[in-house]
């Protein structure tokens, strides 16, 4: 039989126990954090470089695995790790709507956290898939913005990622006369872009 586990430390994902919030305190922090009002302190930049070189690692033996070709770069941006791949026929590692992404993202986090004991706030990235959903994005958020606007009426969008909503929250919150905040439970969790209220 072969062996198709995917190196990332020193124990098997079977011996170690991660608390379950921690993807979800990192995705949560990815949405809600505001520049300055961390309430921890922040990892210095050649801590969350180290993350995202163990992130690389593990994302570039799942590449082997899988036979895919792809150049990897790992980096420091906005103050979270980040590690990207590039080249082609990387549709697959990205799956619809980004959920295969998403996953891998979280795979990859958690290789951070068992080297570290952190977690982690990295951020996967292949074949420039969140830069170009990032652009779509702002145009839903300005979309949005435009109707409450309009017509005065609260506008709910459909359900996103962590990731996604940020990037609305963050077009919205530059305009004024509006304000954006999430409703629901994952998986089903989505913005809802609204008139401030004088």
């Amino acid at each position: 039989m072969t062996d198709t586990s995917i190196p990332s430390a020193d124990q098997s994902l079977d011996e170690e126990t991660v608390p379950a919030a921690v993807a979800d305190e990192a995705d949560e922090a990815e949405e809600t954090e505001t520049e300055g009002a961390r309430e921890k302190k922040a990892p210095a930049e050649s801590e969350l470089f180290r993350q995202s070189e163990i992130a690389a690692d593990y994302v570039e033996g799942l590449l082997d695995i899988l036979d895919y070709d792809g150049d990897i770069d790992e980096l420091v941006s906005g103050g979270r790790p980040v590690v990207e791949v590039v080249g082609g026929r990387l549709q697959n590692l990205v799956g619809q709507r980004g959920a295969t992404l998403e996953a891998l993202q979280e795979l990859a986090r958690l290789a951070v956290f068992r080297q570290t004991g952190s977690p982690s706030r990295l951020l996967l990235d292949v074949g420039g898939y969140r830069a170009a959903r990032r652009k779509e994005l702002a145009a839903v958020a300005r979309n949005a913005v435009e109707k409450v606007k309009e017509y005065g009426e609260p506008v709910r969008l459909e359900p996103m990622s962590a990731f996604e909503r940020k990037c609305v929250h963050d077009v919205v919150n530059a305009m004024s006369g509006v304000e954006s905040e999430s409703e629901g439970v994952e998986p089903s969790r989505r913005i809802v872009v609204r008139p401030v209220a004088d």
